[in-house]
């Protein structure tokens, strides 16, 4: 049992490093600055719901992407050591990190359309992007069914207290101040940084005895 909570929480944490709900929030305030109260809680339901049906396509059809293109277990870790890593990186120098942002044109077209913003960037690849479904993958292979209904519990989790802050996202930054918010991504970065050189060491590690 006690190992069983312990992976749970290891997988939680790392969804809340990479996610970092917190950091998003100011994000979600700015991207639905000009809309009402309806509208803001549409685009906070829409976002999460489609960033949880992206991890689930990825987690029950990972087996099979495996398969179609050849990817190996070992790879993947080590692909999304080296994603997660440098995404934690980037936020420990206080950037945003190129493969978790959105660019200045995506970003551009989302503020045009009021519930776009649901879909990009919320939704993907902020909520869902690369390292994300990287993540996602890795832990749901790596454990069977339980694995899997633990990857998406917690993923579930994650979505639900991200929809929580999206809601309440003007009042968070209000209380808290910009700066506090700054402090807690640099410190999602070091997490994330130190899940991703872990998952490239075991990636690394279970590539070697693959090939003896």
């Amino acid at each position: 049992m006690s190992a069983f909570v312990i992976h749970a929480a290891t997988v939680f944490m790392g969804f809340f490093a990479i996610m970092n709900p917190i950091a998003n929030t100011p994000v979600f305030v700015s991207l639905t600055a000009g809309d009402d109260p309806g509208a803001r809680r549409a685009v906070a339901r829409n976002s999460t719901l489609l960033a949880f049906a992206i991890i689930f396509v990825f987690c029950v059809a990972g087996k099979l992407i495996f398969d179609v293109f050849g990817i190996t277990l070992p790879a993947l870790r080590i692909t999304g050591g080296v994603i997660l890593f440098l995404i934690g990186f980037h936020m420990l120098q206080g950037e945003a990190s190129p493969v978790h942002t959105p660019s200045e044109e995506d970003a551009q077209k989302s503020l045009e359309a009021e519930l776009s913003v649901a879909i990009s960037p919320l939704a993907v690849p902020i909520l869902a992007g690369p390292g994300t479904i990287t993540t996602a993958m890795n832990y749901s292979a790596s454990g069977g069914i339980a694995g899997l209904l633990i990857t998406l519990g917690a993923f579930a989790v994650l979505c639900l207290l991200s929809y929580v802050l999206f809601i309440a996202g003007q009042r968070f930054v209000e209380y808290f101040g910009e700066n506090a918010v700054k402090v807690i991504t640099r410190l999602m970065g070091m997490i994330l940084a130190a899940i991703g050189t872990q998952m490239l060491i075991g990636g690394i590690y279970g590539a070697i005895h693959q090939f003896h």
